[in-house]
């Protein structure tokens, strides 16, 4: 399993951690910002980090059927762990701001589902593909990601098992430190198109 000191080389080699001064889809102001798609766009080094979280999902999770992933940030990363572990992997779709299975995509009853996804911050769209999951008769056996950025004020009650914990700060407008309100803020991110 690759350490942290090894993952967080990666993630910036990769530049799937910046540094600077972000504005969040939250409206918060960050020094760092996180963007697990340019990972996943680096084929050979996603696949040591996507190897390495397998590992840690086999240790925490003896038995699951099913790996469900948010669309789209936990697409590839549920791919890719499906394929590692030999799971079949489905994902949910918005349709009208809400979870769907689209494609022929189902859950049984009583099927173990594991929810997996690039990143939980607060934990929203894992806990949405949870009750679509639940809502269907299935159990969930747990939660993994990329990357953990919570800070343990995700609003998932369960552990979560990630393959690196990122205590990344954010701020308010109001509340900026003096060296982040020195430069240029950049509004990344899907959410801000």
């Amino acid at each position: 399993m690759l350490s942290l000191k090894e993952s967080l080389k990666i993630l910036k080699e990769t530049n799937a951690l910046l540094e600077g001064h972000f504005i969040l889809s939250s409206g918060l102001h960050s020094p760092q910002y996180v963007q697990c798609a340019q990972l996943m766009s680096k084929p050979e080094k996603a696949a040591i980090f996507c190897k390495s979280l397998s590992e840690k999902i086999t240790n925490e999770f003896k038995n699951f059927d099913v790996i469900l992933s948010p669309a789209m940030g936990g697409i590839i990363i549920g791919y890719e762990i499906g394929r590692l572990l030999n799971k079949e992997t489905i994902f949910s779709e918005r349709v009208n701001k809400e979870f769907k299975l689209r494609r022929d995509f189902s859950i049984k009853p009583n099927q173990k589902i594991l929810i997996i996804e690039d990143v939980i911050t607060t934990g929203k769209s894992s806990l949405e593909c949870s009750k679509l999951a639940m809502d269907k008769g299935a159990s969930i056996v747990g939660y993994a990601c990329l990357i953990d950025r919570s800070n343990g004020k995700s609003s998932i009650k369960d552990k979560i098992v990630s393959q690196v914990q990122l205590n990344i700060p954010t701020y308010t407008e109001k509340d900026l430190p003096k060296n982040l309100s020195l430069i240029e803020a950049i509004k990344p991110g899907s959410r801000n198109l």
